[in-house]
Protein backbone atom coordinates (compact mmCIF):
# COMPACT_ATOMS: atom_id res chain seq x y z
CA UNK A 1 0.00 0.00 0.00
CA UNK A 2 1.29 3.59 -1.16
CA UNK A 3 1.55 6.53 1.22
CA UNK A 4 -0.70 8.09 -1.04
CA UNK A 5 -3.44 5.50 -0.53
CA UNK A 6 -3.51 5.07 3.43
CA UNK A 7 -7.15 5.84 4.82
CA UNK A 8 -7.94 5.36 8.25
CA UNK A 9 -11.48 4.29 6.88
CA UNK A 10 -11.06 0.74 7.05
CA UNK A 11 -14.51 -1.35 6.61
CA UNK A 12 -15.61 -3.62 9.37
CA UNK A 13 -12.64 -2.62 11.22
CA UNK A 14 -14.40 -3.18 14.70
CA UNK A 15 -15.62 -6.78 13.34
CA UNK A 16 -12.36 -8.19 12.71
CA UNK A 17 -10.87 -9.89 15.19
CA UNK A 18 -7.90 -9.04 17.17
CA UNK A 19 -5.11 -11.06 14.82
CA UNK A 20 -6.87 -9.42 11.70
CA UNK A 21 -6.80 -5.93 13.54
CA UNK A 22 -3.11 -6.36 14.14
CA UNK A 23 -2.75 -7.29 10.22
CA UNK A 24 -4.58 -3.68 9.16
CA UNK A 25 -2.47 -1.43 11.71
CA UNK A 26 0.36 -3.27 10.96
CA UNK A 27 -0.13 -2.47 7.14
CA UNK A 28 -1.14 0.73 7.23
CA UNK A 29 1.93 1.96 9.53
CA UNK A 30 4.62 -0.64 7.86
CA UNK A 31 5.44 -1.87 11.16
CA UNK A 32 8.42 -4.55 10.72
CA UNK A 33 7.81 -8.15 12.22
CA UNK A 34 9.06 -7.55 15.88
CA UNK A 35 6.30 -4.37 16.71
CA UNK A 36 4.42 -6.90 14.99
CA UNK A 37 4.71 -9.43 17.45
CA UNK A 38 5.04 -7.58 20.43
CA UNK A 39 1.65 -6.04 19.78
CA UNK A 40 0.58 -9.85 20.33
CA UNK A 41 2.15 -10.85 22.98
CA UNK A 42 0.89 -12.46 26.22
CA UNK A 43 0.06 -9.82 29.29
CA UNK A 44 -1.17 -10.94 32.48
CA UNK A 45 -5.07 -10.19 30.82
CA UNK A 46 -7.03 -12.41 28.78
CA UNK A 47 -7.03 -11.43 25.50
CA UNK A 48 -10.72 -12.43 25.28
CA UNK A 49 -11.53 -10.42 28.58
CA UNK A 50 -9.99 -7.15 26.72
CA UNK A 51 -11.64 -7.46 23.76
CA UNK A 52 -14.50 -7.15 26.04
CA UNK A 53 -13.65 -4.58 27.87
CA UNK A 54 -12.87 -1.71 25.36
CA UNK A 55 -13.21 -1.70 21.48
CA UNK A 56 -10.73 -2.30 18.42
CA UNK A 57 -8.11 -4.27 20.63
CA UNK A 58 -5.19 -5.21 18.96
CA UNK A 59 -2.94 -5.83 22.26
CA UNK A 60 -2.83 -4.81 25.93
CA UNK A 61 0.19 -2.91 27.77
CA UNK A 62 1.60 -3.84 30.75
CA UNK A 63 2.55 -1.38 33.59
CA UNK A 64 4.38 -2.62 36.57
CA UNK A 65 2.68 -2.78 40.23
CA UNK A 66 4.97 -1.73 42.65
CA UNK A 67 4.13 -2.07 46.40
CA UNK A 68 4.63 0.45 48.97
CA UNK A 69 6.06 -0.85 52.12
CA UNK A 70 6.36 1.00 55.55
CA UNK A 71 2.25 1.95 55.94
CA UNK A 72 0.85 2.45 58.88
CA UNK A 73 -2.54 3.61 58.12
CA UNK A 74 -5.37 4.31 61.30
CA UNK A 75 -3.10 1.78 63.12
CA UNK A 76 -3.20 -0.63 60.76
CA UNK A 77 0.03 -1.79 58.40
CA UNK A 78 -0.48 -2.07 55.06
CA UNK A 79 1.57 -3.16 51.74
CA UNK A 80 -0.22 -0.81 48.88
CA UNK A 81 0.14 -2.17 45.09
CA UNK A 82 0.83 0.64 43.10
CA UNK A 83 0.66 0.80 39.18
CA UNK A 84 2.96 3.13 37.62
CA UNK A 85 5.68 3.71 34.86
CA UNK A 86 7.64 6.05 36.55
CA UNK A 87 10.92 5.82 38.63
CA UNK A 88 10.79 6.56 42.27
CA UNK A 89 7.11 7.16 42.72
CA UNK A 90 6.98 3.94 44.98
CA UNK A 91 10.11 4.81 46.63
CA UNK A 92 9.22 8.14 47.56
CA UNK A 93 5.78 6.79 49.44
CA UNK A 94 8.11 3.99 51.07
CA UNK A 95 10.52 6.48 52.51
CA UNK A 96 8.02 9.06 53.47
CA UNK A 97 6.23 6.39 55.15
CA UNK A 98 9.02 4.68 57.29
CA UNK A 99 9.52 8.30 58.25
CA UNK A 100 6.34 8.92 60.12
CA UNK A 101 6.17 5.27 61.27
CA UNK A 102 6.99 5.37 64.34
CA UNK A 103 4.63 8.85 65.07
CA UNK A 104 1.61 6.33 64.20
CA UNK A 105 1.79 7.09 60.84
CA UNK A 106 -1.42 8.24 58.95
CA UNK A 107 -4.60 9.17 60.30
CA UNK A 108 -7.49 9.14 57.74
CA UNK A 109 -11.68 9.98 57.16
CA UNK A 110 -14.35 10.51 54.77
CA UNK A 111 -17.01 13.07 54.57
CA UNK A 112 -19.29 10.19 52.92
CA UNK A 113 -20.03 8.24 49.90
CA UNK A 114 -22.56 10.35 47.76
CA UNK A 115 -22.08 11.10 44.07
CA UNK A 116 -23.42 13.66 42.37
CA UNK A 117 -26.02 13.73 39.09
CA UNK A 118 -26.75 16.53 37.08
CA UNK A 119 -29.93 17.40 34.86
CA UNK A 120 -29.62 20.25 33.22
CA UNK A 121 -33.00 22.52 32.45
CA UNK A 122 -33.07 25.04 29.30
CA UNK A 123 -35.78 27.53 28.22
CA UNK A 124 -37.01 27.49 31.94
CA UNK A 125 -39.37 31.14 32.17
CA UNK A 126 -39.23 31.21 35.62
CA UNK A 127 -36.21 29.85 36.84
CA UNK A 128 -37.14 30.81 40.94
CA UNK A 129 -40.54 29.46 40.73
CA UNK A 130 -39.62 26.12 39.02
CA UNK A 131 -36.85 25.92 41.65
CA UNK A 132 -38.88 25.45 44.09
CA UNK A 133 -41.06 23.49 42.27
CA UNK A 134 -38.91 20.93 41.48
CA UNK A 135 -37.73 20.93 45.80
CA UNK A 136 -41.18 20.52 46.09
CA UNK A 137 -41.18 17.37 44.79
CA UNK A 138 -37.94 15.35 46.64
CA UNK A 139 -40.12 12.97 47.68
CA UNK A 140 -41.37 11.80 44.36
CA UNK A 141 -37.64 12.52 43.55
CA UNK A 142 -36.40 9.76 45.87
CA UNK A 143 -38.78 7.24 45.13
CA UNK A 144 -37.83 7.84 41.39
CA UNK A 145 -34.20 7.66 41.88
CA UNK A 146 -34.32 4.71 44.59
CA UNK A 147 -36.59 2.51 42.23
CA UNK A 148 -33.69 2.62 39.31
CA UNK A 149 -31.60 0.62 41.74
CA UNK A 150 -33.28 -1.26 44.26
CA UNK A 151 -30.49 -3.70 45.21
CA UNK A 152 -28.32 -0.43 46.15
CA UNK A 153 -31.19 0.74 48.46
CA UNK A 154 -30.91 -3.06 50.04
CA UNK A 155 -27.48 -2.45 50.47
CA UNK A 156 -27.75 1.02 52.29
CA UNK A 157 -27.75 3.35 49.50
CA UNK A 158 -29.57 5.16 47.40
CA UNK A 159 -31.30 8.70 47.04
CA UNK A 160 -29.96 11.06 49.83
CA UNK A 161 -30.91 14.55 48.54
CA UNK A 162 -31.69 17.16 45.83
CA UNK A 163 -30.08 20.66 45.03
CA UNK A 164 -31.70 22.90 42.71
CA UNK A 165 -29.02 25.66 41.39
CA UNK A 166 -29.74 28.65 39.03
CA UNK A 167 -26.77 29.19 37.13
CA UNK A 168 -26.49 32.40 35.07
CA UNK A 169 -24.34 31.40 31.35
CA UNK A 170 -24.28 33.16 28.32
CA UNK A 171 -27.44 31.56 26.82
CA UNK A 172 -29.66 32.72 29.49
CA UNK A 173 -30.00 31.14 33.47
CA UNK A 174 -30.36 27.31 33.72
CA UNK A 175 -31.51 25.31 36.23
CA UNK A 176 -29.19 22.95 37.17
CA UNK A 177 -30.58 20.06 39.62
CA UNK A 178 -28.51 17.76 41.49
CA UNK A 179 -29.83 14.02 42.69
CA UNK A 180 -27.40 13.38 45.88
CA UNK A 181 -26.93 9.71 46.08
CA UNK A 182 -24.73 7.58 48.17
CA UNK A 183 -23.75 4.89 45.85
CA UNK A 184 -22.04 2.74 48.99
CA UNK A 185 -19.23 0.51 47.40
CA UNK A 186 -19.72 1.59 44.00
CA UNK A 187 -18.08 4.30 42.26
CA UNK A 188 -21.41 4.99 41.11
CA UNK A 189 -21.40 6.52 37.47
CA UNK A 190 -24.32 3.94 36.31
CA UNK A 191 -26.22 4.24 38.75
CA UNK A 192 -26.86 8.20 39.12
CA UNK A 193 -26.53 8.58 35.13
CA UNK A 194 -29.68 6.22 34.88
CA UNK A 195 -31.11 7.87 37.60
CA UNK A 196 -30.65 11.37 36.05
CA UNK A 197 -31.99 9.90 33.01
CA UNK A 198 -34.73 8.43 34.20
CA UNK A 199 -35.58 11.68 36.07
CA UNK A 200 -34.87 14.46 33.41
CA UNK A 201 -38.62 14.05 31.54
CA UNK A 202 -39.84 14.68 34.53
CA UNK A 203 -38.03 17.42 35.43
CA UNK A 204 -38.60 19.27 31.88
CA UNK A 205 -42.30 18.91 32.63
CA UNK A 206 -42.28 20.34 36.49
CA UNK A 207 -39.89 23.18 35.08
CA UNK A 208 -41.29 24.20 32.04
CA UNK A 209 -38.45 23.97 30.26
CA UNK A 210 -36.22 21.24 28.32
CA UNK A 211 -33.52 19.01 29.40
CA UNK A 212 -30.19 18.46 27.82
CA UNK A 213 -27.17 16.84 29.75
CA UNK A 214 -27.97 14.25 31.87
CA UNK A 215 -24.54 12.45 34.03
CA UNK A 216 -22.76 12.58 36.92
CA UNK A 217 -20.23 15.20 38.54
CA UNK A 218 -16.63 14.06 38.52
CA UNK A 219 -16.37 17.23 41.26
CA UNK A 220 -17.21 14.49 44.10
CA UNK A 221 -17.19 17.22 46.71
CA UNK A 222 -19.39 14.89 49.06
CA UNK A 223 -17.04 11.98 48.97
CA UNK A 224 -13.84 13.81 50.28
CA UNK A 225 -11.14 11.43 51.61
CA UNK A 226 -8.71 13.00 54.32
CA UNK A 227 -5.53 11.93 55.49
CA UNK A 228 -2.75 13.66 57.91
CA UNK A 229 0.09 12.80 59.24
CA UNK A 230 3.08 14.12 61.60
CA UNK A 231 6.95 14.01 61.22
CA UNK A 232 9.55 14.24 63.78
CA UNK A 233 11.90 16.72 62.82
CA UNK A 234 14.55 14.65 63.83
CA UNK A 235 13.61 11.95 61.50
CA UNK A 236 12.98 14.01 58.39
CA UNK A 237 16.63 15.73 58.96
CA UNK A 238 16.19 18.85 61.17
CA UNK A 239 14.93 21.70 61.57
CA UNK A 240 16.46 23.66 58.33
CA UNK A 241 15.02 20.73 56.30
CA UNK A 242 11.20 21.14 57.66
CA UNK A 243 11.68 24.74 57.12
CA UNK A 244 12.46 24.37 53.83
CA UNK A 245 9.44 21.48 52.97
CA UNK A 246 7.34 24.41 54.62
CA UNK A 247 8.34 27.12 52.39
CA UNK A 248 8.02 24.75 49.15
CA UNK A 249 4.40 24.43 50.36
CA UNK A 250 3.75 27.95 50.37
CA UNK A 251 4.97 28.52 47.33
CA UNK A 252 2.81 25.87 45.98
CA UNK A 253 -0.53 27.31 48.34
CA UNK A 254 0.49 30.60 46.55
CA UNK A 255 1.17 30.11 43.06
CA UNK A 256 -0.48 28.04 40.36
CA UNK A 257 2.24 27.36 38.56
CA UNK A 258 3.98 25.89 41.38
CA UNK A 259 0.84 24.41 42.87
CA UNK A 260 0.33 22.43 39.44
CA UNK A 261 3.17 20.52 39.62
CA UNK A 262 2.85 20.16 43.21
CA UNK A 263 -0.58 18.27 42.88
CA UNK A 264 0.51 16.34 40.00
CA UNK A 265 3.61 14.86 42.34
CA UNK A 266 0.41 13.90 44.35
CA UNK A 267 -1.39 12.41 42.10
CA UNK A 268 1.84 10.46 40.80
CA UNK A 269 0.48 8.60 44.29
CA UNK A 270 -2.99 8.04 44.30
CA UNK A 271 -3.44 7.89 40.24
CA UNK A 272 -1.14 4.51 40.41
CA UNK A 273 -3.25 2.94 43.17
CA UNK A 274 -6.42 3.86 41.34
CA UNK A 275 -4.76 2.05 37.97
CA UNK A 276 -3.94 -0.94 40.30
CA UNK A 277 -7.12 -1.21 42.03
CA UNK A 278 -9.10 -1.03 38.24
CA UNK A 279 -10.73 2.32 39.34
CA UNK A 280 -11.11 5.35 36.80
CA UNK A 281 -8.02 7.20 37.09
CA UNK A 282 -9.43 10.25 34.41
CA UNK A 283 -12.54 10.65 37.26
CA UNK A 284 -9.91 10.91 40.06
CA UNK A 285 -7.60 13.07 38.68
CA UNK A 286 -10.58 15.39 37.23
CA UNK A 287 -12.09 15.70 40.54
CA UNK A 288 -9.14 16.43 42.31
CA UNK A 289 -8.04 19.25 40.12
CA UNK A 290 -11.30 20.54 40.39
CA UNK A 291 -11.34 20.64 43.68
CA UNK A 292 -8.00 22.13 44.11
CA UNK A 293 -9.44 25.22 42.41
CA UNK A 294 -12.75 25.69 44.12
CA UNK A 295 -12.42 28.90 45.77
CA UNK A 296 -11.66 30.37 42.17
CA UNK A 297 -7.77 29.51 42.78
CA UNK A 298 -5.79 26.75 41.50
CA UNK A 299 -3.52 25.86 44.66
CA UNK A 300 -2.13 22.75 46.59
CA UNK A 301 -4.56 19.92 47.78
CA UNK A 302 -2.18 19.52 50.68
CA UNK A 303 -1.52 21.98 54.10
CA UNK A 304 1.44 22.09 55.92
CA UNK A 305 2.33 23.22 59.32
CA UNK A 306 4.65 23.15 62.34
CA UNK A 307 3.49 21.91 65.40
CA UNK A 308 3.50 23.47 68.87
CA UNK A 309 6.33 20.68 69.71
CA UNK A 310 7.88 21.61 66.25
CA UNK A 311 7.17 18.82 64.29
CA UNK A 312 5.98 18.62 60.78
CA UNK A 313 2.78 18.34 60.25
CA UNK A 314 0.79 17.55 57.09
CA UNK A 315 -2.73 17.12 55.80
CA UNK A 316 -4.77 16.08 52.46
CA UNK A 317 -8.27 16.75 51.49
CA UNK A 318 -9.18 15.96 48.30
CA UNK A 319 -12.62 13.60 46.08
CA UNK A 320 -12.13 10.46 46.00
CA UNK A 321 -15.13 8.49 43.61
CA UNK A 322 -13.29 4.76 43.94
CA UNK A 323 -15.28 1.57 44.46
CA UNK A 324 -14.96 -2.15 44.41
CA UNK A 325 -17.67 -3.37 42.32
CA UNK A 326 -18.21 -2.60 38.66
CA UNK A 327 -16.06 -2.00 35.75
CA UNK A 328 -12.78 -3.01 35.66
CA UNK A 329 -12.49 -3.56 39.43
CA UNK A 330 -14.90 -6.68 38.80
CA UNK A 331 -13.47 -8.24 36.11
CA UNK A 332 -9.50 -7.25 35.35
CA UNK A 333 -7.49 -10.03 37.57
CA UNK A 334 -4.27 -8.28 38.61
CA UNK A 335 -6.26 -5.54 40.12
CA UNK A 336 -8.62 -7.71 42.26
CA UNK A 337 -5.35 -9.32 42.75
CA UNK A 338 -4.40 -5.71 43.84
CA UNK A 339 -7.15 -5.80 46.18
CA UNK A 340 -6.60 -8.63 48.33
CA UNK A 341 -3.17 -7.49 49.09
CA UNK A 342 -4.37 -4.27 50.60
CA UNK A 343 -7.23 -6.50 52.12
CA UNK A 344 -10.59 -3.56 52.45
CA UNK A 345 -13.40 -4.70 52.57
CA UNK A 346 -15.11 -1.28 51.78
CA UNK A 347 -14.82 1.56 48.89
CA UNK A 348 -14.26 4.19 52.05
CA UNK A 349 -11.48 2.11 53.01
CA UNK A 350 -9.58 2.07 50.11
CA UNK A 351 -10.13 6.09 49.19
CA UNK A 352 -8.76 6.79 52.52
CA UNK A 353 -5.72 4.70 51.93
CA UNK A 354 -5.16 6.49 48.36
CA UNK A 355 -5.29 9.67 50.44
CA UNK A 356 -2.68 8.12 52.92
CA UNK A 357 -0.52 7.28 49.99
CA UNK A 358 -0.76 11.37 48.29
CA UNK A 359 0.35 12.62 51.24
CA UNK A 360 3.07 10.65 51.45
CA UNK A 361 4.02 11.54 47.54
CA UNK A 362 3.65 14.69 47.97
CA UNK A 363 6.39 14.80 51.24
CA UNK A 364 8.99 12.69 49.55
CA UNK A 365 8.41 15.25 46.76
CA UNK A 366 9.18 18.39 49.06
CA UNK A 367 11.78 17.02 50.64
CA UNK A 368 13.93 16.03 47.87
CA UNK A 369 13.05 19.59 46.22
CA UNK A 370 13.87 21.04 49.72
CA UNK A 371 16.99 19.31 50.05
CA UNK A 372 19.14 17.55 47.10
CA UNK A 373 16.78 18.53 44.00
CA UNK A 374 14.06 16.36 42.96
CA UNK A 375 16.44 14.83 39.91
CA UNK A 376 19.15 13.04 42.70
CA UNK A 377 16.94 10.33 43.82
CA UNK A 378 14.62 10.64 40.53
CA UNK A 379 17.35 10.13 38.22
CA UNK A 380 19.70 7.35 39.95
CA UNK A 381 16.62 5.21 39.32
CA UNK A 382 15.42 6.59 35.85
CA UNK A 383 19.56 5.50 35.02
CA UNK A 384 18.23 1.86 34.71
CA UNK A 385 15.91 2.56 32.17
CA UNK A 386 18.21 4.87 29.99
CA UNK A 387 20.57 1.95 30.37
CA UNK A 388 17.82 -0.33 29.10
CA UNK A 389 17.11 1.81 26.36
CA UNK A 390 20.62 1.90 24.99
CA UNK A 391 20.74 -2.00 24.56
CA UNK A 392 22.40 -2.57 28.08
CA UNK A 393 20.78 -6.67 29.38
CA UNK A 394 21.39 -8.14 32.68
CA UNK A 395 24.06 -7.17 34.77
CA UNK A 396 25.55 -4.46 32.11
CA UNK A 397 21.96 -2.46 33.55
CA UNK A 398 23.08 -1.52 36.86
CA UNK A 399 26.73 -1.05 35.78
CA UNK A 400 26.27 1.57 32.99
CA UNK A 401 23.50 3.32 35.80
CA UNK A 402 26.23 3.39 38.07
CA UNK A 403 27.85 5.01 35.66
CA UNK A 404 25.32 7.76 34.24
CA UNK A 405 24.68 8.63 37.88
CA UNK A 406 28.29 9.06 39.14
CA UNK A 407 28.89 11.21 35.38
CA UNK A 408 25.75 13.17 36.32
CA UNK A 409 25.05 12.49 32.83
CA UNK A 410 21.83 9.97 32.69
CA UNK A 411 21.17 10.02 28.53
CA UNK A 412 21.07 7.62 25.91
CA UNK A 413 24.18 8.59 23.83
CA UNK A 414 26.40 8.72 27.16
CA UNK A 415 24.75 5.20 28.19
CA UNK A 416 25.18 3.86 24.64
CA UNK A 417 29.15 5.26 25.01
CA UNK A 418 29.12 3.31 28.40
CA UNK A 419 28.43 0.08 27.11
CA UNK A 420 30.49 -0.08 23.97
CA UNK A 421 33.48 0.48 26.58
CA UNK A 422 32.12 -2.00 28.99
CA UNK A 423 31.35 -4.85 25.78
CA UNK A 424 35.41 -3.99 25.00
Amino acid sequence: MSISNLTSRISGFHRMSAEERREAVAAFAGLDEAATAQLARDTNIDAHLAEHMIENVVSSIAIPVGVATNLRIDGEDVLVPMATEESSVVAAVCNSARQCYDRGGFATSMSGGEMIAQVQLLGVADPESARLRILERRAEIGALCDACDPMLVRLGGGFRDLEVRLLPSRGGTMVIVHLIVDTRDAMGANTVNTMAETLAPRLAEWSGGRSLLRILSNLADRRLARARAVWPVEAIGGEAVRDGMLAAYHFAEADPYRAATHNKGIMNGVSAVVLATGNDTRAVEAGAHAYAARSGRYTSLTHWEMTAAGELAGMIELPMPVGLVGGATKIHPTAQACLKILGVKTAERLARIIAAVGLAQNFGAMKALATVGIQQGHMALHAHNVAIAAGAVGEEVGRVAAILVERRQVRQDVATEVLATLRG
